[in-house]
């Protein structure tokens, strides 16, 4: 300690809880509240960050247990040599599985039920598990009872409510292409056997989806060969890049687009508001930073005659700023780390937390009639605390240049004159 220099001495000093008047004390307990402040805006932005990267990583895997990670379609109409192209995308080093599909807005009837919207997808049932874990969410019946001919379907959860369908019942589908006849225009309808239900736990799909053997789709839509290809990736978030290099890989005809572009505008909701979540908790830290500042300022205040009397010993003005940037990044710096210890070990320990919480309240958060999640996710991310953690050093630093800048023009004989 007696090798530091003198700032870093009498930084600390300054830092620790002074004794030698009621001032002093109650400085440093100022000091010490704008410590706690940092801390509690530091591990309450990790905290929430946290959790909201939870809640985006579970919708996030819900959706993709349905949609494949790159779709590879031809917009002009079928892929009729779908084989090849698949073992063309298969080359790619990333893409671990290949599924034909074809895809078409329909509506649903059920007896005197209103019809329901739906997106019909065709897949072929024994490769669909390559691509998609849907086989895995049928709750009743079985997604490999989807044979050809037969003209059964698969309905999400709440759209087997909505139409008050069961396994073994009959709905009616209705596509939007008509068929010409002498009596004018008659919409395409056809009578499909409930043969599976299926739960994603993703209100968009559960309610709005159903799943039919690729060739009755083919019927249906009066096509000779699926509409595209659905891959399935080593990593899911290189989707964006791996789409751009299978571009470069399939022919020119063909379109290529990955599942953040299917949904786009969620994903940039969920962005927005994980950015303006930082920006409104980091004003927790903000005004932390403030009362640094009246603390730093009333130090300098109450130490005007130890700063004059380190002047008329030889102390430089830097050497007085140091002083005072010294005690106030200390300050940022022990509210920082504090801040980030309690904010990593609650959000990684909040599986644990939360519930405890529940119980000790006699409430639950996460209503199992209301919400699909009943339990709140985290995933904390290094880099997010990483960010936190300079962004809240660097306030602390900043609100010591004021301060300390004041200390530096304070003037010896001025300060000693009523000693």
């Amino acid at each position: 300690m007696s090798n530091l220099p003198f700032e870093w001495l009498v930084g600390l000093r300054y830092t620790r809880a002074g004794k030698r008047s009621g001032r002093s004390g109650f400085i440093s307990f100022i000091s010490l509240i704008s410590m706690c402040g940092i801390a509690l805006g530091v591990g309450a932005l990790i905290v929430v960050l946290s959790v909201m990267n939870g809640f985006q990583k579970d919708v996030t895997d819900r959706m993709l247990s349905v949609l494949a990670h790159v779709e590879v379609f031809a917009p002009q109409g079928g892929m009729p040599d779908w084989q090849e192209q698949a073992k063309n995308a298969l080359r790619h080093p990333e893409v671990k599985g290949a599924a034909p599909y074809s895809e078409t807005q329909a509506g649903l009837m059920h007896g005197g039920e209103a019809l329901r919207p739906a997106m019909v997808r065709g897949v072929l049932p024994e490769q669909e598990g390559d691509v998609s874990d849907v086989a895995k969410h049928v709750k009743m019946g079985s997604f490999a009872a989807l044979r050809p001919g037969e003209f059964n379907i698969v309905l999400g959860i709440d759209l087997a409510r909505a139409l008050g369908a069961g396994i073994g019942e009959k709905v009616t589908m209705v596509l939007p292409q008509g068929t010409v006849t002498p009596a004018g225009l008659v919409p395409r309808m056809r009578n499909f056997t409930v043969v599976g239900i299926f739960s994603a736990q993703h209100q968009e799909f559960d309610a709005g989806m159903a799943f039919v053997h690729l060739q009755d789709a083919e019927r249906m839509l009066r096509m000779d060969a699926p509409a595209g290809l659905r891959l399935r990736l080593a990593d899911m978030h290189r989707a964006p890049q791996v789409a751009e290099e299978l571009k470069k890989l399939l022919p020119g005809h063909l379109q290529v687009r990955d599942w953040s572009k299917l949904n786009a505008n969620w994903f940039a909701a969920v962005q927005t508001e994980k950015r303006m979540m930082f920006i409104i908790l980091t004003l927790i830290i903000a005004v932390a930073a403030f009362n640094l500042v009246s603390t730093l300022v009333m130090t300098v205040t109450d130490k005007q005659p130890d700063i004059a009397i380190l002047r008329t010993l030889g102390a430089s003005p830097n050497s007085i700023m140091k002083i005072f940037v010294i005690q106030g990044s200390l300050v940022g710096l022990l509210g920082t780390a504090l801040g980030v210890a309690g904010g990593v070990a609650v959000a990684l320990n909040i599986d644990v937390i939360v519930p405890f919480i529940e119980h000790l309240l006699g409430v639950q958060f996460l209503s199992k009639d209301i919400y699909y999640i009943t339990t709140v996710p985290s995933d904390m991310r290094w880099p997010d605390v990483t960010k936190i953690g300079v962004v809240s050093v660097l306030m602390a630093f900043l609100a010591t240049v004021y301060p300390s800048r004041s200390a530096a023009r304070v003037k010896p004989a001025e300060a000693l004159r009523y000693e």
